[in-house]
């Protein structure tokens, strides 16, 4: 099946699942009033690859078929860039609020298939064959793929992975004839509503004598024993007007129960090999999905610099301070971008023939970008100040008596029309100070893991030769 519409998108949702949101079990995820607005907005990036076709899709190296791009397994830097170009032209379509559009989980199975001899290490070869056939079947079928790869928090006391005995975390619990069964919890499931189906795969390493918790897997959505609860909805609904970006752009998060679920054997590419386990993604996955995060977070800072720049001008405000203000946005901007350039031109060649950005450029925003997302908002917030809050709705601009002095009374600076600056200051509040804006917050506060942890961690994704150097020249001088 070559890459699909957003239409035959929006059927395979469709499909039967065990999703609760607001407290209600959702019979149908596409016109759910709290799902509908992202269902239909991935519906248009499905539909928007198509539209960009020359950027957005490549022949299946095998079928010849049209696929997304993101399913490209990259063997030279020339890859990279075109699959750069691809990742730009989805995230610009959310202006980098989604996340985890299907092209991160495209992305990371890619880098998996890329690597073979990483994930068929310690004995594990009949499980690198089923995920290298998974990923085939993935790009073939353009499958909608969310994840869940962090344990369920209990008692930090005990640390970030569970041990024998640990009743909460996901572990298998038997055989069957055709797989295994698994039971327990994890989290965080972005995108859970709107995906066809759900992968494990390791995240924090297990200590000895978890084997049981050492799985890797990917299963339907409607498989039965999985259930999904979301957190509380932040989609606003109603029209784009008063909600430009909460109307459609709340990907949702779910916290994933495995009530005894069967995997079969061919979905199955760890079972309980914890050597496997805690080193398949030690090397290059880093920096391979890390293309697909950064790119994305640096269409959300050029974003960001937009809207700050038209909050000033709707206000007239160019004064030093706001201009600096501005200025630091775009500082981020810029170093955001400048870094993903210098990855993928400083890309390097793994031994499978795999091709990731270089690991260094990508790390430093990983650990920096927590930082500076929730400045972002608050500058935001500083240049609206009260103007964030003079925003007549749609329903208000259409009423007859209301709209004459509405634009009467409220314009925007240089003769700009009042509508204008009214959708500036909705979309400014939408992206820094709404619901969808605070959940985005706390989201990239812990995106790939907390600042703090990321910087403290630095030295196992970078080449620290060029420092070195420098000070060995003083220290090793004759005296």
């Amino acid at each position: 099946m070559p890459a699909r519409t957003g239409e035959q998108f929006l059927e395979g949702l469709r499909k039967p699942r065990a999703v609760w949101v607001d407290g209600e079990r959702v019979s149908d995820v596409v016109s759910h009033p709290k799902l509908c607005g992202a269902a239909h907005a991935l519906a248009e990036i499905y539909d928007l690859q198509h539209v960009q076709a020359a950027t957005c899709l490549m022949p299946d190296p095998e079928t010849g078929e049209p696929i997304p791009v993101s399913h490209m397994i990259p063997k030279s830097r020339e890859d990279l860039a075109k699959r750069g170009r691809a990742l730009r032209a989805v995230a610009e379509y959310s202006v980098g609020l989604m996340g985890r559009t299907p092209d991160y989980m495209n992305v990371t199975y890619a880098g998996f298939a890329g690597r073979p001899d990483e994930w068929g290490a310690h004995g594990n070869e009949a499980g690198a064959e089923r995920l290298v056939a998974y990923q085939k079947f993935l790009r073939r079928g353009d499958i909608s793929l969310t994840h869940t790869i962090v344990q369920p928090t209990v008692d930090k006391a005990t640390g970030d992975a569970p041990v024998a005995g640990n009743e909460h975390a996901l572990r298998k619990v038997g055989d069957t004839e055709h797989g295994i069964v698994v039971r327990g919890a994890r989290v965080l499931a972005t995108l859970a509503p709107f995906a066809d189906e759900i992968a494990v795969y390791p995240a924090a390493p297990l200590p000895q004598g978890s084997d049981d918790y050492a799985l890797s897997f990917c299963i339907p959505m409607d498989t039965p024993g999985l259930k999904f609860l979301c957190r509380d909805s932040v989609s606003s609904g109603g029209n784009r007007f008063d909600h430009p970006l909460s109307s459609r752009f709340d990907e949702q998060d779910a916290f994933v129960i495995f009530d005894d679920v069967e995997v079969p054997r061919d979905r199955l590419f760890i079972d309980c090999n914890l050597k496997s386990y805690n080193a398949v993604m030690t090397t290059s996955w880093p920096p391979n999905i890390q293309q697909q995060t950064m790119i994305r977070a640096s269409v959300k800072l050029d974003f960001a610099w937009g809207v700050a720049l038209r909050m000033a001008a709707a206000i007239n405000a160019a004064d030093p301070e706001t201009n600096r203000l501005i200025g630091e946005i775009w500082s981020y901007a810029e170093l955001a971008r400048s870094a993903v350039i210098a990855g993928e031109a400083e890309a390097r060649e793994w031994p499978s023939g795999l091709w990731t950005c270089a690991p260094g450029p990508m790390h430093v925003l990983r650990g920096i970008l927590p930082i500076w997302f929730p400045r972002v908002n608050e500058i935001l917030r500083l240049i609206g100040s009260h103007n964030l809050f003079a925003t007549p709705t749609a329903a208000q601009m259409a009423d007859q008596d209301l709209r004459g002095l509405i634009d009467r009374y409220l314009p925007g600076a240089k003769g700009m029309p009042a509508e204008e600056r009214i959708r500036i200051f909705r979309l400014a509040w939408d992206f820094a100070g709404s619901a969808l804006a605070s959940r985005n917050e706390q989201y990239e506060r812990f995106y790939l893991a907390s600042s703090a942890r990321n910087m403290a961690r630095h030295l196992a994704f970078t080449d620290r030769s060029r420092a070195d150097r420098l000070v060995d020249r003083f220290l090793k001088e004759p005296y």
